[in-house]
C-alpha cells in the first residue's frame, strides 16, 4: 500500500521550506499570497492529511505555543529560550511559559492541563533528565508534544531533540588521536548524569576503533574542584598520560590548575580538552580545545517540531551535531611528526 503523502511531499511539489509550509497552515501573516496559494494548491493536490490541518485551514488555532521549565539543572537556558522565542514569533506565535520543579507525573500532568486550558496549540519541554525523564513518559496531551532533553524520551507519542553527546565525545577523541596520542585520560562527570554517561560511551568506543579497549576513566563531578583532584591522580600513573579529555570545561579549568602546580606544560607535555565551550573558555592560558554545543538550535528545532506535528507530521527524535573548536590546549604528541 502506497504510503500516506507527507509534509515533505507537500513541501517538495511546492517549492518551498518545511517552516513555509508550517507557516501557511497555522496561518502566519507575513506569506506572500502567491507562496500561500502554491502551498495550498500542493496540500489540495496530493490530498496531504485534510482532516488533520482542518484547524489549521479554519483559524481554530490560538496562535500560542506553551514552554514547559522542567527542572532545575537546565544548562544555557537563555540560549535554549532564545531559539525558542525566535522560532515561535518567526512562525506567528506568541510563547506562554510555565514551570514544573520536580514531583509526581500527576503534578506535571496538572502544569499540561493549565496550558491547555489556555488552548495552547502545542507544548514544548525544556527538561532535565534525572527530574523529568520519568514523568514524560506518562504524558498524554491532545495537542503535539515535543521535549528538549539529553537522552531518548521513553514515549512515543512525544517528539524530542538533543545534542549528540556521544558524536561529539567521539570526534573530540578523535581529534586527540590524530596528534598522535594513544595515552589519553577521560575525567568524567558523575555516573547518574545522562551527559557524562554519553561521553563516557563516546570516548570508550573512539578509543577502542584506535584498538585501545581499556583506557584510563576516572569519575568526577563536573566541577574544578573534582578536575583539579582526578589530575593529580593521573599523573600519578605509569605511564603518565600525554593527553586529558576532562568531562566539561568546568573540570577542564581545574584540570589545567593541577597540571600548572605539578610543573606539567600545556600542551607541550599534555593536551588538554574540555567540552561545552563555556564563556571564557578561548581567554584561559592556554585557550582550551573544547565541544561547542549550539542550545539555539535546540530551541528553534524543538518549534519547527511542534510546527510539523501540527499540519500531520509524526514525533520524530533528532540529534544536533556538536562542533569541536581546537585551540592552544592541543598539539600533537612529543615524537610525532
Amino acid at each position: 500500500m502506497a504510503r500516506a503523502p507527507g509534509l515533505v511531499d507537500v513541501a517538495q511539489l511546492a517549492g518551498v521550506s518545511h517552516m513555509t509550509v508550517s507557516r501557511v497552515l497555522n496561518g502566519h501573516p507575513m506569506v506572500k499570497e502567491e507562496t500561500r496559494q502554491r502551498v495550498m494548491a500542493a496540500v489540495q493536490q496530493l490530498g496531504y492529511r485534510r482532516n488533520s490541518i482542518a484547524r489549521a485551514l479554519h483559524g481554530d488555532v490560538s496562535g500560542t505555543l506553551g514552554v514547559v521549565l522542567a527542572g532545575e539543572e537546565l544548562f544555557e537556558l537563555s540560549k535554549v529560550l532564545l531559539g525558542i522565542e525566535t522560532a515561535a514569533k518567526d512562525a506567528g506565535y506568541w510563547v506562554n511559559l510555565a514551570a514544573w520543579h520536580g514531583g509526581s507525573a500527576a503534578d506535571l500532568t496538572e502544569t499540561v492541563n493549565r496550558l491547555l486550558d489556555q488552548s495552547v496549540d502545542g507544548i514544548a519541554f525544556v527538561a532535565d533528565r534525572p527530574m523529568a525523564a520519568e514523568a514524560l513518559g506518562s504524558v498524554d496531551s491532545r495537542v503535539p508534544v515535543a521535549v528538549v532533553m539529553s537522552g531518548a524520551v521513553a514515549n512515543d507519542k512525544l517528539a524530542s531533540v538533543e545534542i549528540d553527546q556521544v558524536a561529539g565525545a567521539r570526534t573530540l577523541t578523535r581529534h586527540l588521536l590524530d596528534l598522535g596520542h594513544r595515552r589519553i585520560a577521560h575525567l568524567s562527570g558523575p555516573s547518574r548524569v545522562y551527559d557524562a554517561q554519553a561521553r563516557v560511551v563516546g570516548f570508550r568506543a573512539e578509543m577502542a576503533a584506535a584498538g585501545i579497549t581499556d583506557p584510563v576513566v576516572r569519575e568526577g563531578d563536573f566541577t574544578p574542584a573534582g578536575g583539579y583532584e582526578l589530575t593529580r591522580q593521573v599523573l600519578r600513573t605509569t605511564p603518565r598520560p600525554t593527553a586529558i579529555f576532562a568531562g566539561n570545561d568546568m573540570m577542564a579549568v581545574g584540570s589545567l590548575k593541577a597540571l600548572v602546580e605539578a610543573g606539567v606544560a600545556v600542551p607541550e607535555e599534555v593536551s588538554l580538552v574540555g567540552f561545552d565551550d563555556s564563556p571564557g573558555m578561548s581567554h584561559l592560558v592556554p585557550a582550551l580545545t573544547t565541544v561547542r554545543q549550539n542550545f539555539t538550535l535546540l530551541g528553534t528545532t524543538v518549534i519547527q517540531m511542534l510546527l510539523d506535528m501540527l499540519v500531520g507530521a509524526e514525533p520524530t527524535h533528532q540529534l544536533i551535531p556538536a562542533q569541536v573548536v581546537a585551540r592552544d590546549s592541543t598539539r600533537r604528541a612529543a615524537g610525532q611528526r
